[in-house]
């Protein structure tokens, strides 16, 4: 029998949870130490899903009706098409269900709601070195042909 996935907007009780996935998220990233995201700054991106001024949303997925992966993406402008664009800025699973729909389920999740909100595309990064992850964007999406540059100011 195939699993279900269910894909859902983020509710309040849902804190702990989704806290859960965001520190795995976070220690992945290796934001450990100094360069750790602080409580804080948890607690402001927890509030800002829940802000109707923000653009921030975030949705998890239940499998088995746990809480097994979340995904917080945003909309912004852009000088190149008239709809808001969606950036899914985070993604992640929990290590036991990885290969199992679950970050698939979250992608589309993201994709229906920002073509319901009228945005033309959904983009998103990784880290060169997250091969994992790479195996299903590189199924469910076209490469932009971009690089990323930063700078930390």
């Amino acid at each position: 029998m195939a699993e279900t996935i269910r894909v859902r907007d983020v509710e309040r009780q849902d804190f702990d949870a989704w806290s859960r996935l965001w520190d795995g998220y976070n220690a992945f990233y290796e934001r450990t130490g100094p360069t750790a995201v602080s409580a804080e700054m948890t607690r402001i991106t927890w509030d800002r899903f829940f802000d109707p001024g923000e653009p921030m949303h975030a949705l998890v997925a239940q499998l088995d009706g746990a809480i097994v992966g979340m995904t917080n993406y945003l909309y912004h402008r852009n000088t190149i098409m008239r709809g808001p664009i969606c950036y899914l800025q985070d993604l992640f699973t929990d290590a036991s269900v990885r290969g199992r729909g679950v970050g698939r389920a979250l992608i589309d999740g993201v994709c229906t709601r920002a073509r319901a909100a009228g945005s033309p595309r959904v983009y998103w990064q990784t880290h060169e070195t997250n091969r994992t992850a790479m195996q299903l964007y590189d199924r469910v999406a076209d490469k932009s042909g971009f690089v990323v540059y930063r700078k930390d100011i």
